[in-house]
């Protein structure tokens, strides 16, 4: 069943001999690990506020006191938490998942990180002997809850090829785009994207109503054109609602752009929408909606 490949152990991931570890349960997190219970894994979760896993609790999953016991007692091991400082405390600290993982253990983390840090746990992972795979995703709080998320990952063939039952679970486009840091810098592109896109989403609403239209009627011919994409066919919707809730908050948005950002410069890259996108979800942050979700943007315009 467990097989040797160039003196690594790789476990064979299914259902009866697998328990999963799962690290962050926030708006992305609880949803992504709630169809890995109805897919009927084994499920350890760990949260530093543990009432935020009360639910999955409740559903299934079994509560672990610490990264370290919850690494020791799990066989893949994912985690999606909020900063790279988070990122660096849970997979590098000494009683991080790194140094109380079992050998041959697969870490995938899901965060939204630096391409940098996903190289760094990388190489810390395989002088233990551990399968890391840097695996951000895409699709916000909806890609979350049904399974359909993009999942960008960098790593190697092989686990990601062990992993790809669990990631089928999570996603639907699925693609391993290099090696380790190389989902981290796809979710950059991802990001940069977004960035200048949800900027053109507010002015077209608001250039809609200044108009006299109906910009719910404007959304149903302009999503499915040249003008389409995610933003505009699921966040434009709750804008004109004026529906703020978290899909995906502000304050890591921000967070992102920031490595993005920092990371082209190391390129010697010019991002000016990305710039421009960055400097008015600062200034939407400063106005108190750091807890709002992206869609909260068009307050600026309105």
């Amino acid at each position: 069943m467990d097989s040797w490949k160039e003196g690594r152990f790789f476990m064979v991931i299914n259902k009866e001999n697998v328990t999963i570890g799962f690290i962050g349960t926030g708006v992305m997190g609880e949803r992504m690990a709630r169809n890995l219970l109805k897919a009927g894994y084994n499920l350890n979760t760990y949260t530093r506020t543990k009432s935020k896993a009360e639910n999955l609790l409740a559903e299934g999953a079994k509560w672990k006191n610490s990264v370290a016991e919850l690494a020791s007692n799990s066989d893949v091991i994912i985690t999606i938490v909020g900063y790279p400082s988070d990122v660096e405390e849970v997979y590098l600290n000494e009683n991080g998942i790194i140094n109380n993982a079992k050998q041959g253990s697969y870490i995938i983390d899901m965060t939204t990180s630096s391409p940098l840090l996903a190289e760094k746990i990388s190489k810390a992972a395989s002088v233990k002997q551990l399968h890391a795979l840097d695996a951000p995703v895409s699709g916000g709080d909806i890609g979350a809850k049904n399974g359909t998320l993009a999942i960008m990952v960098g790593g190697e063939q092989q686990p990601f090829n062990a992993l790809l039952p669990i990631f089928e679970i999570l996603g639907q486009n699925i693609i391993l785009q290099g090696p380790a840091g190389s989902g981290q810098h796809t979710k950059m592109c991802n990001q940069i994207t977004i960035a200048s896109n949800m900027v053109g989403v507010c002015e077209a609403i608001i250039y809609a109503k200044k108009a006299g239209l109906d910009p719910e009627k404007v959304l149903e011919t302009i999503t499915t054109g040249a003008a389409g994409s995610w933003s505009l066919s699921n966040l434009a919707p709750r804008m004109i609602k004026g529906n703020y809730d978290p899909g995906f908050y502000v304050k890591h948005f921000i967070k992102d752009m920031t490595i993005a950002l920092e990371t082209a410069k190391t390129m010697e890259l010019t991002t000016p929408g990305l710039e421009l996108s960055l400097s008015l979800y600062k200034q939407l942050a400063e106005n108190g909606e750091e807890d709002s979700g992206t869609q909260a943007l068009i307050k600026l315009f309105n």
